[in-house]
């Protein structure tokens, strides 16, 4: 049996997702593969940039959302910070990298310890609707591999020090996510899945006895966003927003097109000038050059007379001679 759940991909429904503690935390720690103790959404004052897309100021927007973790670990548990991002393109490197090197240097993401102020571990989620050009993996996962320079020996060793300079990174392709489905985490993730979208693009149709009984929260909180009255009104406005955002797109590029013609047409026009010059400069050329011919022409007739005159001169002295 089908039922409708609101489509994830807009920053609404992603939100009232992971504003409910429980299925952010299925979410999250489904994604890094640790156990989450707690979840805390760190203050979001920053959770929605523009990005300019062919120089058009107003484009997509990236939503963000920020958290706290403790993580179980053997020796009990360890803090870190979690950056999510999600975003239509990824289309500025320099802005996640910009925006990765503001947690690195934000003092909330340090705490005390008696040996002084330790750096929080990174962990970086981003949800990209467009892949990467790696396909068919619909998760990616970059993680720091340490290794003994001599022997090429990986060493198991957890150290602070590389873990408070090294972050790691999921990557969730959503334009990769099939049907075919080959963990949990895949199934957890195939409500993200747009082949299921309804004719209604905020609505997606899917089985909830596709998802394994721990993920029927995730489940519930998105078929509840779906009959959620302020929710659609949001998304209606995203729709709007996303509309807008395309005609500006549509626009710059028309106007580029046709600055392209203009500047073709220019470029047309002076090279026709300057072709009109280069004929000019070779009639001009070509005139000096049979002026030249006539003076060479008229050189070699008086060297002709010159020399048959000379001839005749030494004729005479012959003559003379006699």
């Amino acid at each position: 049996m089908e039922i409708q759940i609101a489509n994830p991909i807009y920053d609404v429904v992603f939100k009232y997702l992971m504003e409910d503690n429980t299925a952010a935390k299925l979410v999250v720690s489904s994604i890094i593969g640790e156990e989450i103790i707690e979840l805390e959404p760190k203050p979001q004052e920053r959770t929605r940039e523009k990005v300019k897309i062919e120089n058009n100021e107003s484009s997509i927007t990236v939503y963000r959302l920020d958290f706290s973790a403790k993580i179980k670990v053997p020796s009990g548990h360890k803090l870190v910070h979690i950056e999510m991002q999600k975003a239509s393109v990824p289309s500025d490197i320099i802005r996640f990298r910009r925006y990765l090197g503001e947690q690195y240097t934000d003092p909330s993401n340090t705490i005390s310890t008696p040996d002084g102020v330790k750096g929080l571990q990174i962990y970086c989620l981003y949800f990209l609707g467009q892949d990467l050009g790696i396909y068919d993996a619909p998760v990616l996962e970059v993680d720091t591999t340490v290794k003994d320079a001599a022997t090429a020996e990986i060493i198991t060793e957890k150290s602070d020090f590389i873990e408070s300079l090294h972050h790691k990174t999921w990557i969730i392709q959503i334009s990769c996510l099939k049907e075919r489905r080959r963990n949990e985490l895949e199934q957890l993730l195939s409500v993200f899945d747009q082949s299921n979208r309804d004719k209604d693009w905020h609505i997606l149709n899917i089985k909830e006895k596709d998802f394994p009984e721990k993920y029927r929260p995730v489940v519930r909180r998105l078929k509840s966003a779906a009959s959620n009255p302020s929710v659609k009104r949001q998304m209606k406005v995203e729709d709007e927003f996303i509309m807008y955002l395309k005609d500006c797109v549509r626009v710059a590029r028309g106007k580029a097109l046709e600055e392209s013609k203009k500047e073709l047409e220019k470029n047309k026009k002076t090279l026709k000038e300057k072709e009109k010059l280069l004929a000019e400069k070779d009639k001009t050329l070509a005139e000096k050059d049979k002026t030249l011919a006539e003076k060479d022409k008229t050189l070699a007739e008086k060297d002709k007379t010159l020399a048959e005159k000379e001839i005749e001169i030494a004729e005479l002295k012959r003559q003379l001679g006699k």
